[in-house]
Formats: C-alpha cells, structure tokens, sequence
C-alpha cells in the first residue's frame, strides 16, 4: 500500500511494521492490520475486549496515532464451536 503522511515518503506499511510486535504486546491485542476509516488509510489493532481507558497503565494505552498515521481500535469476536 502506498498511502503517505503529509507527502513525506512515509507509508503507513512502514509505520505498521515498526510497531506491529510493540502493539501485539499489549493486553488484549491480537492483531494490526492497515485498513480506512472516514475514506482515510489507518493503523487497525483487533483486540479480543476493549476495556476502560481509566483501567489501563501509561504503558498498556494504544496510542490515537503512530508518526501521524491514525490508528483504529476494533473489537474481534472469535466463534465459538456448540456440542
């Protein structure tokens, strides 16, 4: 994908690799994808729950943008096998 920040040569794949294994390290995440919201590219970072900010440390937060790039929160569900 060759979506750039501000036309500086920075693109979002880039940005999402940088910080792939730093997000997936946090509680609860269980992936980061490139993805749009509101028609512009964003960061995507599944997690399995979304818990209150106020329950988080400084260290456990998703931050609202990696080098400019939004990033986007969104609640995966995984299906569940009935006997």
């Amino acid at each position: 994908m060759s979506i750039h920040r501000d036309g500086n040569k920075i693109s979002i794949l880039h940005v999402k690799k940088k910080y792939e294994q730093q997000l997936l390290a946090l509680p609860n995440v269980v992936g980061v994808g490139i993805g749009l919201k509101g028609g512009n590219a964003v960061i995507k970072v599944f997690v399995s729950q979304k818990v209150p900010e106020a329950q988080l440390k400084q260290l456990e937060k998703i931050p609202d943008r990696l080098e400019g790039f939004e990033t986007d929160v969104e609640v995966i569900c995984y299906p569940v096998q009935e006997d």
